[in-house]
C-alpha cells in the first residue's frame, strides 16, 4: 500500500530555517508529481509547492516564493521542502502529496492521489 510519511516539523523562532522531508513507499516514486500543502484549523488546505518527476518545480505559492524550495531524490523516494526565513504565518500542519493525475492544476488538492498524515510546524515571533 502507498505510504507518504512527513518528518522534520517542530517549534522554531521566526527567521530560522527548517527542512521537511517526505518519504514515499508502495509506489513508483519517479512517476509521480510531488506536492506540499499546509493547513491551519478552520481554513482550507493551501498549496505550497510542487515538483515534477524530472525535478523541475512546477509550481510555488506567492506567499513562500523566494523563501521555500522544493526538491526530490528519486533514488531515495523522498521529497523535501526547505523553508527559510520562517514567519509566524507559516505556522500550519504541512502535508506532502503524490499525483499521477493529468488535466488538473498542480495547486488543486484534487490533483493528488495520495497524502501523508502531516507534520506540525509552529513559528513563534
Amino acid at each position: 500500500q502507498v505510504q507518504l510519511v512527513e518528518s522534520g516539523g517542530g517549534l522554531v523562532q521566526a527567521g530560522v530555517s527548517l527542512r521537511l522531508s517526505c518519504t514515499a513507499s508502495g509506489l513508483t516514486f519517479r512517476s509521480y508529481t510531488m506536492g506540499w500543502f499546509r493547513q491551519v484549523p478552520g481554513k482550507e488546505r493551501e498549496f505550497v509547492a510542487a515538483i515534477g518527476w524530472n525535478g523541475y518545480t512546477t509550481g510555488i505559492a506567492d506567499s513562500v516564493e523566494g523563501r521555500f524550495t522544493i526538491s526530490r531524490d528519486n533514488a531515495k523516494n523522498t521529497s523535501d521542502l526547505q523553508m527559510n526565513s520562517l514567519k509566524p504565518e507559516d505556522t500550519a500542519v504541512y502535508y506532502c502529496a503524490a499525483s499521477r493525475t493529468t488535466g488538473l492544476p498542480v495547486m488543486a488538492t484534487s490533483f493528488y492521489n495520495y497524502w501523508g498524515q502531516g507534520t506540525q510546524v509552529t513559528v513563534s515571533s
